[in-house]
């Protein structure tokens, strides 16, 4: 078991409602249903709008819950399946089939009023399905290996990984020590820069220039202790606390 490191200054909140942590948390037997619906709220959060559907790929293809549940069970998929059953049956997730024939189109909701609400107007015809249902793209996710696994410190302190971005996640990871790509992580989250421009920003500048201080040449705290800011303003221009029309 790897011993877990704290939770950081900044890190992101996911809020759940109090009956998660108390009669749900006391009822819930089984272990696959009690992660993939503290994992159903993480994916929920992760996505814009009133209705917030989770298409039933996203939860066989998540990272967290196929490592997570490697061990569990005869196979991972069937566990994720079963919590998604269990979850189902208890009334914690709504679940919507966009092709009744066949059940691989199944979009899970949190219970919540708005999803219930959802759900009334689109079996009234009064909700377009098409414009609250869009399947997810499916991505391989990578296992997680390293202590600081890249996919790891975007999920935790950013957000959710786009098809396109684990691309450039996954050369990154390949590109720079681990040491690297956790500390370039921790200065974007310092101030307060939460996007990945801002971090490859800081790491193309210690590739060109070295990191380590007190090296000719090479990345100083003390002597660019702002260096990654103006690269950063370069690459994108300003920054994401300014608005365009202010400078």
């Amino acid at each position: 078991m790897n011993l877990f490191e704290g939770f950081a200054q900044n890190v992101r909140l996911t809020s759940v409602p109090d009956p998660v942590l108390g009669v749900l948390l006391q009822e819930i037997q089984d272990l696959s249903e009690l992660k993939v619906t503290l994992r159903g709220f993480w994916l929920t959060k992760q996505k814009k709008g009133a209705v917030r559907p989770i298409h039933i790929n996203e939860f066989l293809n998540d990272k967290v819950l196929v490592e997570g549940l490697s061990n569990y069970g005869d196979s991972t998929e069937g566990s994720i399946r079963k919590g998604l059953l269990l979850a189902t049956n208890r009334n914690t997730f709504l679940t919507y089939h966009t092709d009744e024939t066949n059940p691989e189109n199944a979009y899970y909701m949190i219970n919540t009023e708005s999803h219930r609400k959802a759900l009334i107007a689109i079996n009234r015809n009064a909700m377009a399905v098409d414009k609250v249902f869009v399947e997810s793209v499916e991505y391989p996710h990578p296992k997680v290996s390293k202590e600081h696994n890249i996919f790891s410190l975007y999920e935790n302190n950013i957000g959710s990984i786009s098809p396109m971005l684990a691309e450039q996640l996954r050369d990154a990871e390949n590109s720079y020590p681990a040491e690297w790509l956790k500390e370039a992580f921790d200065i974007a989250i310092n101030h307060n820069a939460r996007n990945w421009a801002y971090i490859a920003a800081i790491l193309k500048r210690w590739t060109n220039e070295g990191r380590d201080s007190g090296k000719s040449g090479r990345y100083s705290e003390k002597n660019n202790r702002t260096s990654h800011i103006e690269e950063y303003r370069q690459i994108r221009g300003h920054f994401p606390w300014e608005s365009r029309n202010s400078r």
